[in-house]
């Protein structure tokens, strides 16, 4: 089975960085956006109706070029977590992580027994259809998976530290989105009750020794983040990064418009 080496890097203090997916459920993504210079390719399940047969063909196109497959699973469910990591995600995202104790449950259904409940099924996509020892599946699926904790309720953040604090938590990722609608502030990124919810998280990431992670949309937002110590980032999602890209595209070709005068209308009739 192959390593995980994003993982790695984290784990080293290294920083990582990748994308989301949420619309593109195509073939030729996963090469795409290796060749752009991303180390993963986190696929979202919960917002975008991705199915598991699409997830896995798409994981599969993640398979020998380099690139990490993640999945954020709809919910912490055994069933979504189970079946994600045996079809080759390398790691898991879990939303609205409210208490410890979903945390210590998302963490055994990625563990094998003793460490966990993940029930066994060799010789499939997530060891490459491959033989070989079965204890050494077990001990690199454990070590290799990335467990991802989506901290964006009031609860989640209330309880963050104690959510640090489980064995088997990786990352603490900021829904900041969903974290400010939650704490009745919409989109309210400066309040003062959003500010001191980071301030909550980077200290529990602090204490723990966990890894910090968000998505990324602009340059300021990223230097921001670095700056507060996140080293795992998602640079945008795929349909803002298609649209940004479009319309930067476009603009050139309405500046020609504009700076051409309309042609002369015809007068028809000899008049």
């Amino acid at each position: 089975m192959v390593d995980n080496p994003v993982k790695q890097k984290l784990l080293r203090g290294e920083a990582a960085f990748g994308t989301m997916a949420f619309e593109c459920f195509v073939p030729g993504l996963p090469q795409m956006v290796k060749a752009a210079g991303a180390e993963f390719l986190l696929f979202d399940m919960e917002h975008s109706g991705l199915e598991f047969e699409t997830l896995k063909q798409l994981i599969a196109a993640c398979r020998g070029i380099g690139l990490v497959p993640m999945c954020r699973v709809p919910a912490g469910q055994y069933h979504f977590i189970a079946r994600a990591l045996d079809i080759g995600a390398m790691g898991i995202m879990v939303p609205m992580v409210g208490s410890a104790e979903e945390a210590a449950h998302v963490v055994a259904c990625t563990r094998y027994p003793p460490q966990g409940r993940r029930g066994a099924a060799f010789g499939f996509a997530h060891d490459d259809y491959e033989g070989g020892s079965v204890a050494h599946k077990m001990r690199t699926a454990n070590e290799r998976t990335l467990v991802m904790a989506l901290i964006e309720t009031a609860e989640g953040i209330g309880q963050v530290a104690k959510i640090a604090a489980v064995p088997g938590v990786d990352v603490l990722w900021l829904g900041h989105f969903d974290l400010t609608n939650f704490l009745g502030i919409p989109a309210q990124f400066e309040h003062p009750k959003y500010v001191r919810g980071v301030d909550r998280l980077t200290a529990a990431a602090r204490r723990h020794g966990k890894v910090l992670a968000c998505m990324s949309a602009d340059e300021a937002w990223s230097r921001q983040y670095w700056e507060l110590g996140f080293r795992l980032f998602a640079a945008g999602i795929d349909a803002h990064l298609l649209q940004a890209a479009l319309r930067a595209a476009l603009e050139p070709l309405r500046a020609c418009a504009a700076a051409v005068p309309p042609p002369a209308r015809v007068r028809r009739g000899g008049r």
